[in-house]
């Protein structure tokens, strides 16, 4: 494990493995950074930069005080930290909210391209009456993590329904450590829920945007929103595959990414 220290003095933790164009993977709402380990053997000819999200498996400062307006802000600045500590112009690849992440810094930091599966923006019809943030935290404040990050999973991750979520969260390795981090995803949530996508993104890297058809409508709706937002993209949609992409069809997912890169 490696560090860097951001602007504000926030210890940043990452993995780097191999050597290589820098890629940096930025994971989503609910997964640790180990969502990129079926990923990153794809990608030899990198070298894959991991970052630790602030709040998901590391201590923030004073998490209390993060509100959901400096949380994108406060990960928008972590990651431009890192493009700036690596050799030469990365590729930024994030999933869900590590997208929508990716796509900020690119604003302004200097990337050789963007890679941003099912980006956590929501279109302004759902966004309007998005209540996810505020039904998490008032079980949270009952003391009801379990329940609060159930509500998360039957939304986002599995809205087409499990016939016996709890047989399927028992089964799930992650679950323990995806209950600790109730209290950073409802901010995360808030933070998503208040987002307003530009009618253009000041991005003038090439992006390369995917979805699946498998995954909710609205993240479908919202990738190609944000292809249509970007001056330079690239949208591609796979068959049969859910918003667990990366993760649930990384050899797909990372042939489309390697020939994009290629061009």
């Amino acid at each position: 494990m490696q560090t860097r220290q951001s602007a504000d003095g926030t210890e940043l933790s990452y993995e780097r493995h191999g050597d290589g164009r820098p890629l940096i993977l930025l994971h989503g709402g609910m997964a640790p950074r180990e969502y990129w380990n079926p990923v990153i053997p794809h990608f030899e000819e990198y070298a894959a930069i991991v970052p630790q999200r602030p709040g998901f498996g590391t201590r923030l400062d004073d998490p209390a005080e993060t509100s959901a307006d400096e949380v994108l802000e406060r990960e928008t600045r972590d990651v431009r930290t890192l493009v700036d500590a690596v050799d030469g112009d990365p590729v930024l690849f994030g999933h869900s909210y590590g997208a929508l992440t990716a796509i900020e810094a690119a604003t302004d930091a200097a990337v050789e391209a963007v890679v941003a599966y099912e980006p956590a923006v929501l279109p302004d019809d759902f966004r309007e009456e998005a209540d996810l943030a505020d039904r998490m935290e008032a079980l949270v404040e009952k003391d009801e993590r379990r329940e609060a990050v159930k509500r998360y999973i039957e939304q986002v991750l599995h809205p087409e329904g499990i016939d016996d979520l709890d047989a399927w969260l028992a089964e799930w390795p992650v679950w323990p450590d995806c209950v600790d981090l109730a209290e950073e995803v409802v901010r995360m949530n808030r933070a998503v829920e208040r987002y307003q996508l530009p009618d253009r993104l000041d991005v003038d890297a090439p992006v390369l945007v995917l979805t699946g058809t498998d995954g909710p409508d609205f993240l479908r709706d919202s990738a190609r929103a944000v292809h249509e937002a970007l001056p330079h993209s690239r949208l591609v949609e796979f068959d049969g595959v859910s918003h667990s992409g990366p993760a649930e069809a990384p050899e797909m997912v990372s042939a489309e990414v390697d020939s994009f890169l290629r061009e």
